[in-house]
């Protein structure tokens, strides 16, 4: 059962679906208007073409684009290869012409957690592309999740997000779930996330967490018992929305570690096997099971793969 508040001054209504949360801005979405596409996906042959591919991506935008651009990038993984990249350009002057017009923003974030959390999306963020690039880039934004009120932070970062629209380039991965499902940024399955809701607050769950510090680990994440305890204490997700996604002028799409995460290839084959209801209902009912899905309401949308998410599981 859903319920609606009224507008904040900054024009966006709260919307609580169950235990979910969700922050929707009148003129976003617009669902019935949206072309279901195919994903022409491409196989790239290593992690580190698909980060050169993605930086060309940016200078593409920075060339075609006029004054600042705007870039959602992506934690994990997927994004690491470009990070790296971006970091090792950042500590000489190839880039500064470009850095200095570059508004970066996260996508998604665990809270309430202190922001210098070593399991924090932003620190992975900080490590990869380094102070330099920090200092020569025109801004960067992340999800508050050490504030106070973790809705109303939220709002202030789409009060910024909004000063800075539109999205030149949305960087996105693709997240695996049970029977095949996937989740966008952490649009999670069964939220009830709509066309219109341009980000969220979801309850997150113990075998999410324990994923997330898992995977930080493995990335060779350096952590003390204290950063540990407070990510297990997290109570909620907060994430961009599918009108986000929806209003991005470029999706580039990043799936990189089916071979540690191989719930991925069954995740991939039935983003691109779906069949996508020409039924409003029924198309709404297939987003909230599967909301990979959402990326293929973009009419523009680049995806790259390494050969392991098409590898038959045994």
């Amino acid at each position: 059962m859903s319920s609606s508040s009224a507008p904040t001054p900054s024009g966006i209504r709260r919307r609580a679906e169950s235990h979910n949360v969700w922050l929707e801005r009148a003129g976003e979405g617009r669902l019935a208007e949206r072309v279901p596409l195919q994903i022409d996906y491409e196989v790239m042959e290593s992690e580190e073409a698909v980060g050169r591919a993605m930086f060309d991506e940016i200078e593409t935008a920075a060339r075609e684009t006029e004054g600042d651009l705007t870039v959602v990038i992506v934690g994990g993984r997927g994004g690491q290869a470009l990070h790296r990249l971006l970091g090792e350009k950042a500590k000489t002057n190839e880039l500064d012409h470009l850095l200095s017009r570059l508004n970066v923003f996260t996508q998604d974030a665990l809270g309430p957690m202190r922001m210098d959390n070593a399991f924090s999306f932003v620190r992975d963020f900080e490590r990869l592309l380094g102070d330099e690039f920090f200092k020569k880039i025109k801004s960067f934004t992340s999800m508050q999740t050490d504030a106070p009120d973790l809705e109303s932070g939220l709002i202030k970062y789409l009060e910024i997000l909004k000063s800075r629209s539109p999205i030149d380039i949305f960087f996105l991965g693709l997240g695996p779930e049970a029977g095949g499902a996937s989740h966008l940024a952490y649009i999670k399955p069964g939220s009830g996330a709509t066309a219109t809701d341009i980000a969220g607050l979801i309850p997150i769950s113990a075998s999410i967490l324990e994923h997330h510090i898992t995977k930080f680990k493995a990335g060779g994440t350096k952590f003390n018992e204290t950063d540990e305890a407070e990510c297990r204490n997290a109570t909620h997700i907060l994430t961009l929305g599918p009108a986000a996604i929806l209003s991005a002028k470029r999706i580039v799409q990043s799936i990189v570690d089916a071979d540690t995460a191989p719930a991925k290839r069954a995740s991939f084959r039935r983003l691109i096997e779906t069949q996508i209801s020409d039924d409003d209902e029924t198309r709404a009912r297939q987003l909230d099971e599967n909301p990979g899905l959402w990326i293929r309401l973009n009419p523009n949308v680049r995806s790259l793969v390494l050969p392991t998410v098409l590898t038959t599981s045994n």
